[in-house]
């Protein structure tokens, strides 16, 4: 089986767990190939945990939940050192937070105040944590997934934009159709069954993930194809050059992190689809999750109505692949 056939066959075991969710599941394998960390928002009880699980689950992967609340300190995160007596002699020994696995469910991330996200994100970025000025390594395998809803704001903290710009994706949950609706009362059914749902099939090992990711980077970007994710940021930055409508709207654009991520996302969709070179519709497949965090939208944005992804969409229809 080729690594692009193993790597089908996760999507695949994960979409039978993760009912009408399909474009979510594949977003999800694109981060992990792209190693970039995800933001998955959406309203409570759509799925979003589960979908974190589902990928963990059917990977030969450790997996770590971490449940956001106000009282959590960034020591119960990253670890901290505990003092063991051994032959009589006190000594220190690290021990390590649940944020050392390879894949990390960080739960409603804007429920922790801001010292424990800035833990956690400082991993994120560094793949690594300093504590008593030792420095630890995460393992070679790691990502991170948080959540948060769109919903129930007091009480939180969220999440800095400058902070928001160190996911690769923001994934958004919605509610799906009504037969997958039924589908998925059908599953549950029959996992609360006396046999329930057990799948013995052989977990995806890690290293076809990193095989995976050395191919990708064998995947071709045409000149044409790289200014033309260059337009689409700066259309983001210098929106009047194109539309006075799109320049009230926009209040901050993209950073370089939002080219180095469509890059690289647009990369991971041309392989998945079976092709060495990246057309305009890998770029257009994935330039939603992979801006629509990074564009701050004015107040005038706001007053309208205006989503970051119905700006995204204006600027699509105003770029053209040149």
């Amino acid at each position: 089986m080729s690594t692009l056939d193993s790597i089908r066959t996760l999507q695949t075991r994960m979409g039978e767990s993760i009912i009408g969710q399909e474009s979510v599941i594949e977003q999800l394998i694109i981060g992990l190939l792209a190693n970039g960390n995800i933001l998955m928002e959406g309203l409570p009880g759509l799925a979003k945990t589960r979908a974190v699980k589902s990928l963990a689950q059917n990977m030969d992967a450790e997996f770590s939940r971490i449940q956001f609340t106000p009282d959590l300190l960034p020591s119960d995160i990253t670890g901290s050192e505990v003092l063991y007596t051994e032959a009589g002699q006190p000594t220190f020994r690290f021990e390590a937070g649940p944020i050392f696995a390879n894949i990390v469910l960080a739960d409603e991330i804007n429920r922790a105040p801001a010292k424990v996200q800035a833990a956690l994100l400082e991993a994120m970025e560094e793949r690594q944590v300093t504590v008593a000025g030792t420095t630890h390594k995460m393992p070679e395998l790691f990502i991170v997934m948080a959540t948060q809803n769109p919903i129930e704001q007091e009480g939180t903290y969220p999440l800095p934009e400058a902070q928001m710009d160190r996911f690769l994706l923001h994934v958004c949950i919605d509610y799906g159709t009504e037969d997958a609706e039924a589908e998925v009362i059908r599953l549950v059914r029959g996992e609360e069954g006396p046999s329930g749902s057990t799948d013995n099939s052989a977990p995806v090992v890690q290293q076809i993930v990193f095989d995976a990711r050395q191919e990708i980077n064998q995947v071709q970007v045409p000149d044409i194809i790289e200014k033309y994710i260059v337009d689409l940021i700066f259309a983001t930055r210098y929106p009047d050059r194109y539309d006075e409508k799109l320049s009230t709207w926009i209040r901050i654009g993209a950073s370089p992190r939002g080219a180095i991520g469509l890059d690289k996302c647009a990369r991971v969709h041309a392989w998945l689809n079976g092709r060495d070179n990246v057309l305009p519709d890998d770029v257009r497949a994935v330039v939603h999750a992979v801006l629509r965090h990074r564009i701050s939208l004015s107040y005038e944005a706001n007053a309208d109505g205006v989503s970051a992804n119905d700006v995204i969409d204006e600027i699509l229809k105003l770029v053209a692949v040149a």
